[in-house]
């Protein structure tokens, strides 16, 4: 009778301790990987929007630009390779505090057929967690064209944008080319 009363008295305190301790470690194991998950979530949107700006530029610079005058027959008109000039952030402001916000259309449109944008052929339809901008240097010399295109955040919310993810690209050996990768913010959660 006392093996039965000994088998049925249930758990004891370190038992119920080491059960509460696993479960503790398995809970914070549980969030790190949640952030971890969400934080990358966040950062895909600036490396697509930076690889698809990067491509744009250099299908900018690509197209063949020529005199806008009549030529009469036989005459030849040198075809030109531009980047397009710099244009302005978008969103003006860096998004607020981890917030998303939604660009203005027109924003996108800004520019003509050789600078901004417009010229880029590049926008966004979707709320953004980052601030994009397009720096181009030398953008008419087809030896030293080359360009930046940044994005810039504050995805935990402490009021200070970190260091912006950047993709670059230039002329190399006479060819419009793009860096091999994008350079990660060194903290992705600013």
């Amino acid at each position: 009778m006392i093996r039965k009363l000994r088998k049925s008295r249930g758990f004891t305190l370190v038992e119920l301790m080491i059960v509460v301790a696993i479960i503790g470690i398995l809970a914070a194991l549980a969030i790190y990987g949640v952030k971890k998950y969400l934080t990358n979530a966040k950062t895909s949107e600036a490396k697509v929007n930076l690889g698809r700006l990067g491509k744009d530029a250099v299908s900018a610079f690509e197209r063949e630009t020529m005199d806008a005058q009549l030529a009469t027959a036989g005459q030849a008109t040198a075809a030109v390779h531009r980047l397009c000039d710099s244009a302005s952030a978008v969103p003006t402001g860096s998004p607020p505090k981890g917030t998303k916000v939604q660009p203005d259309p027109a924003a996108w449109g800004a520019g003509t057929t050789t600078s901004g944008w417009a010229c880029l052929k590049f926008s966004i339809n979707s709320p953004l967690y980052y601030q994009y901008n397009y720096t181009a240097t030398s953008p008419t010399d087809a030896t030293a064209a080359a360009f930046t295109a940044t994005a810039t955040g504050d995805l935990n919310g402490n009021g200070t944008a970190g260091d912006p993810w950047a993709y670059q690209g230039g002329i190399l050996s006479g060819e419009m080319r793009l860096a091999t990768t994008i350079h990660e913010s060194s903290n992705p959660e600013e």
